[in-house]
């Protein structure tokens, strides 16, 4: 990877999520060290503060179920821009917040992919496929729909914004997945994107899992995001997220898949999502999330340090 800017983003949004709390990830984030961890490896970083919303609008869908429609609409709006500018700029780190800040991750940064004649791929590791529509969900919870709004899934037209680049179902590659319901694996089934759920993952292992995958991305000099909720950890290594699914990846499976993706030299931008400190035990799963995205940014083993608690 090369030593180009990182830019953090923080994105205090939570009413994505079915619990308050993940407004405060931006901040454990920090507090847990990762720019002076990234300045460590050598990088220039620009902290941009944290982003508001845009303007709310009178939004309303007939599913009655679906919480804060507006919010995070308006979320979306001003994600999307921030992304399609620090893209130009460096590598952006967003620091969530709950996982409904990657409908405009993705699609901000899939249009400046467009402009550059670059294709844009995902790797999403999650337990979640995060693949309802607005039709499709019952929690009503809008961390549920990121993936179906940004690959051009309908329902969303008149309410989220119109997408400048949809994603390409095809380029995304899930692992870690591992709770899905029905609307969605029905959805999945037929839309061309890549799964590796648990089993395949204990099957195989990891390596050749995402090494198929990142040489389909080296091979069309693709752009690639990689968006990491803290529940495709393990809660027992993580604790500190509002949707826990047990049988998540190992510390050292985590850290494998980031320091493949380091030595790859392929990722342009990253997410850190649906961190809740208020279920965190004493800053235990923001210092891991810390270290993780520390080890996809160049760390080596014989380079951590041991930590006393």
């Amino acid at each position: 990877m090369t030593r180009r800017p990182s830019i953090l983003l923080g994105v205090p949004v939570q009413e994505g999520a079915g619990r308050m709390g993940c407004d405060m990830g931006p901040s454990a984030f920090r507090a847990a060290g990762l720019a002076p961890a990234l300045r460590d490896l050598g990088y220039i970083v620009e902290d941009r503060g944290n982003l508001s919303p845009a303007p709310l609008r009178d939004l309303r869908h007939d599913n009655g179920a679906i919480k804060y429609l507006p919010e995070v609409v308006a979320w979306t709006e001003a994600i999307a821009q921030a992304a399609y500018e620090a893209a130009a700029d460096g590598i952006p780190i967003f620091l969530g917040g709950d996982h409904s800040l990657s409908a405009g991750t993705m699609t901000g940064l899939s249009r400046r992919a467009a402009e550059e004649d670059r294709p844009f791929f995902v790797l999403w590791l999650d337990s979640h496929p995060d693949f309802h529509t607005l039709e499709t969900t019952q929690s009503g919870n809008l961390h549920g729909v990121p993936m179906a709004y940004a690959t051009g899934r309908g329902g969303f037209e008149g309410y989220f914004p119109a997408l400048h680049a949809p994603v390409k179902a095809e380029n995304v590659c899930m692992m870690g997945i591992r709770s899905v319901d029905p609307p969605e694996r029905a959805a999945l089934a037929t839309a061309g994107v890549t799964i590796h759920d648990m089993r395949a993952i204990d099957e195989n292992g990891v390596v050749p899992l995402l090494e198929a995958f990142l040489r389909r991305v080296a091979a069309t000099r693709g752009r690639l995001h990689v968006s990491l909720d803290v529940d495709f950890l393990d809660p027992g290594i993580a604790p500190g997220v509002g949707t826990t699914v047990p049988g998540g990846a190992t510390f050292r499976e985590a850290h494998l898949i980031m320091e493949i993706l380091h030595d790859s030299g392929l990722v342009t931008s990253l997410d850190i999502v649906e961190l809740n400190p208020f279920l965190d035990e004493r800053g235990r799963t923001a210092l891991l999330m810390v270290d993780l995205v520390a080890s996809l940014m160049g760390r080596r083993v014989l380079d951590r340090p041991t930590r006393s608690f």
